[in-house]
């Protein structure tokens, strides 16, 4: 059964569980936080310490692959961490939000040992992005293929979320690098949802031929996950300054537009989808999602320092696990639930085990 979250509903929950806070200009992912509480929790165990400002997680079986945003890939197999090497044709910035960010396995990684990847660049003085093919070849990692290059970029909102659909196509999230109205700008790959076959072409039922683009109207978006009847739904980040905050989850269709920067939060204009549920003026900075077998919807959230669950039978939220700083991403995989912190990424507060890979019990 199709199970719906209730926008308004949510909003209201969300508002009893943080106080209004707005973040500033172009920093949207939320300030640095004065102090962050140390403490022992016994709801999690802890698999990997030390990460270097961690982004993005993938599994092959029981082996966990995880992209650090200065351009390495940390692989943690029988309980032991090798941080392996990223060679790209066009080294990696890591500035900003930007650097070595998303980060998928190829469904046939166990033959091929390949995997996507997207990573900011400096080109000609300009920030940009691209996507690429990597190839493992022992302990380290070689681009084989450029399937995107020139993919704007800035210090800010580089999206750059990877997820492989059940249509087995690749799905890609990219940020408005600052500058809104590419957004909706429809010969810009700014501010968009794409969609590519494994093989880097332009699928034939796209909504538009000979694009890329399967929605508009996204400001950053960096999180993607499909619930088990296929729908896709997707986490953005709302404006920062006046007003704040209006993070949004959205169902995503193929050819909408999401309204980013003509419209937030429940306003309404002709030709543009208002988000499934907005966080008014409260700033979560929702990153990674995931559902789980039951449906339920887990959000990772920076400025918010929570892992949320929504409960759509009921539209309610709920905070599963918190007190661990910034949480970029989160991963269900074979019932278990792995979450990434963020601390190291010059925003948190970061201890000395941080950053950290940890699974819920």
């Amino acid at each position: 059964m199709k199970r719906k979250v209730i926008g308004a509903a949510l909003t209201a929950v969300l508002l009893l569980l943080a106080a209004c806070t707005q973040s500033p200009p172009a920093e949207e992912e939320g300030r640095e936080e004065e102090h962050r509480e140390e403490k022992t929790d016994s709801s999690y165990q802890v698999l990997a310490e030390q990460l270097r400002t961690p982004w993005s997680i993938d599994l092959d079986g029981d082996t966990i692959y995880i992209s650090e945003r200065e351009g390495n890939i940390v692989q943690i197999k029988d309980g032991t961490l090798s941080r392996q090497s990223v060679h790209t044709e066009k080294p990696v910035a890591h500035q900003g939000e930007g650097g070595f960010l998303g980060f998928a396995l190829a469904p046939d990684f166990q033959d091929s040992g390949k995997a996507f990847a997207y990573h900011t660049y400096d080109q000609d003085g300009k920030v940009m992005n691209r996507l690429v093919l990597l190839k493992q070849e022992g302990n380290q990692w070689t681009e084989s293929q450029v399937f995107l290059e020139r993919i704007p970029g800035s210090n800010v909102h580089n999206g750059g979320r990877l997820a492989i659909g059940p249509d087995e196509m690749l799905y890609v999230t990219t940020g408005d690098s600052g500058e809104g109205e590419l957004a909706q700008n429809q010969e810009s790959l700014a501010g968009k949802i794409l969609r590519l076959t494994l093989d880097g072409k332009i699928p034939g039922d796209n909504p538009t031929a000979g694009s890329y683009v399967y929605t508009l109207g996204h400001r950053n978006s960096q999180g993607l996950a499909w619930n088990s009847d296929g729908e896709l739904y997707s986490s953005e980040h709302g404006p920062s300054g006046t007003p704040g905050g209006h993070d949004e989850i959205n169902e995503i269709t193929a050819g909408n537009n999401y309204g980013w920067p003509e419209i937030i939060g429940d306003e309404q204009q002709e030709g543009m989808k208002t988000p499934l549920y907005h966080s008014s003026e409260t700033a979560i900075a929702p990153s990674g999602i995931a559902f789980d077998e039951e449906d339920y919807m887990y959000v990772a959230t920076l400025r918010g320092q929570k892992l949320y669950r929504f409960r759509p039978e009921d539209a309610s939220l709920e905070a599963v696990l918190e007190g661990e700083g910034r949480l970029r991403d989160v991963k269900v995989h074979d019932g278990k639930t792995y979450v990434i912190t963020n601390n190291t990424d010059g925003r948190g507060v970061p201890s000395d085990q941080d950053d950290r890979l940890l699974v819920l019990k």
